[in-house]
């Protein structure tokens, strides 16, 4: 299976834990926001390994074909098992993270894409409610590390080796959740039973945040445009404001509002209070702001800390309940400035970000301006105008893009 945009050329499980790790880093991806979080981009983890390896394995029914169409297919039905448990069923309050449902989807998806029957799908799906469970501890205060950037690719590569042990004939576990004592109910989850909010059809894919505009946790991409806003108005001002009033919802706050001593870029970028002053500071969000050069440098990170010191963050109750409405699905923040001399900025209230459906035409140039800056960053000048105009042309076109083979879409992606 090879790795895009690398010479690696690895077995379906190492390369589902790399593609899901590429995937991942940075946090730069999309995102799903409910009762539970999670990003359902990390399933192409495991979606574009096993789609090069079942195109290229023969077996007794000779070579098998897969399509990009059967690609964004799989996808839908990734992204809608993962996003419908998310909606009711929140793991995060027992500890968990939400990397769960990354190896559930794929799990089912990786034992359909191998030709499991209904049976063998449940089997998989039963290994992977008794599989042992990453806990939320690397992503939260005092202990967050870069781990939250591989573990999508670990839960890919989990379930790409569930989906063939059970193709091997490995027996399911039929009562793995309502098992009493030893069951994931009451194990893992309190003694309750899944909650479903709506069958599974194509609600998710058509909700689904787009991370276009400043790599940073998805709570805070608001608050960092409503502080870009706010930064022609403390731009040589830093010294003489007072607070930053920051109002939010519960799960920014519950995630990412961090006081003390911030250990790392992973520490960094899901740090409310960091990001938020950065911007304020900058006028933009960049992700070497998070790095160790950047943060540990008394002129740059000594003026982000200084400004940590200053915010004021309450909760916001109509935007907790509106982050959870269905018809709506905010993520809304309020920023304003207090300065010494009594002086207060414009309240800068942002209830939906750039990528949400709701700004989704303001989004997409947006989204083709980054494609651009990311492949001219990554191809060389070389390679650039060929490179760019192949994958852009690819893109654009629905019909070029379903009908290309997975493998040539990954080979397309190579320097090449």
């Amino acid at each position: 299976v090879h790795v895009p945009g690398t010479s690696f050329y690895l077995d379906p499980l190492k390369a589902a834990f790399d593609i899901g790790a590429m995937i991942r880093w940075l946090d730069y991806n999309d995102t799903w926001l409910a009762a539970e979080w999670g990003h359902p981009s990390d399933n192409l983890g495991t979606i574009l390994s096993l789609g090069q390896y079942v195109c290229s394995w023969s077996g007794g029914e000779g070579d098998k074909s897969l399509s990009m169409h059967d690609v964004l297919t799989l996808m839908i039905k990734a992204y809608e098992i993962q996003g419908c448990f998310a909606l009711e069923n929140s793991f995060n309050k027992m500890g968990l993270d939400h990397v769960i449902l990354v190896k559930l989807a794929s799990s089912a998806i990786a034992t359909y894409m191998l030709g499991g029957n209904r049976d063998q799908i449940i089997a998989a799906l039963s290994h992977a409610f008794v599989d042992g469970h990453p806990m939320r501890t690397y992503r939260h205060a005092p202990n967050t590390g870069p781990r939250k950037s591989w573990a999508a690719g670990d839960a890919c590569s989990r379930a790409v080796q569930m989906a063939f042990t059970v193709m091997r004939g490995e027996v399911g576990y039929p009562s793995v959740l309502s098992a009493p004592k030893w069951g994931f109910y009451d194990v893992l989850f309190g003694g309750k039973e899944f909650k479903f909010q709506r069958p599974y059809g194509h609600y998710v894919m058509d909700h689904i945040l787009l991370k276009i505009s400043y790599p940073a946790e998805f709570h805070s991409q608001t608050a960092v445009e409503a502080a870009i806003r706010l930064h022609p108005a403390v731009q040589g001002r830093l010294d003489e404001i007072k607070s930053i009033r920051l109002s939010t919802h519960r799960a920014a706050i519950d995630i990412i509002c961090k006081d003390g001593v911030l250990h790392n870029p992973a520490d960094r970028d899901h740090c409310m209070q960091y990001m938020v002053a950065a911007a304020l500071i900058h006028g933009n969000l960049r992700a070497e702001y998070y790095e160790d050069a950047f943060a540990n440098n008394p002129e740059t990170g000594g003026q982000i800390d200084a400004l940590r010191e200053k915010f004021v963050i309450e909760e916001n109750a109509q935007y907790s309940k509106d982050y959870h409405n269905p018809d709506k699905r905010s993520i809304a923040n309020a920023l304003e400035i207090e300065f010494l001399n009594g002086e207060v900025s414009e309240r800068i209230e942002i209830d939906y970000p750039v990528g949400h459906q709701r700004r989704r035409e303001e989004g997409i140039p947006l989204l083709y301006q980054k494609l651009d800056e990311n492949l001219t960053a990554f191809y060389g000048d070389e390679l650039v105008p060929a490179k760019i105009k192949q994958i852009k042309d690819c893109c654009a076109s629905a019909s070029a893009m379903a009908d290309l083979d997975v493998i040539d879409f990954v080979e397309m992606l190579g320097r090449g």
